[in-house]
């Protein structure tokens, strides 16, 4: 089976198909380190201890994994609508979900990609 020809960066190193040039991985480091530095804390947020009781009594009413074909305990409550600080949504229980983490960290991620 024939595979993809290698690429060149723009730094000038030749990189394998499919696989992300040293220069590419320190570039994006940087730029999640740069946002996380101005990113509000968790608490800030609305993230507090009002959320974390409010997370574990809807998660004890909402034990099991919402995405269809998945059966898995509930860990995570996902905002169905992600709220960007709007604080009527972000408390808004009809627009919460439970989620298996591994269905909100690929799943619903890749979801909201594309939107």
């Amino acid at each position: 089976m024939a595979s993809r020809a290698p690429r060149i960066c723009p730094c000038g190193n030749v990189v394998k198909s499919g696989e992300r040039c040293a220069c590419q991985a320190k570039r994006d480091k940087e730029r999640k380190a740069e946002f996380d530095e101005k990113r509000p804390s968790s608490s800030a947020r609305g993230y507090g201890s009002k959320w974390t009781q409010a997370r574990a009594e809807f998660l004890a009413a909402h034990p099991t994994c919402n995405r269809p074909g998945c059966d898995a305990p509930a860990t995570v409550v996902d905002h169905i609508i992600p709220h960007r600080g709007d604080m009527k949504l972000f408390w808004r229980r009809s627009n919460w979900q439970p989620l298996c983490a591994h269905c909100h960290n690929v799943w619903k991620q890749s979801q909201e990609k594309r939107q």
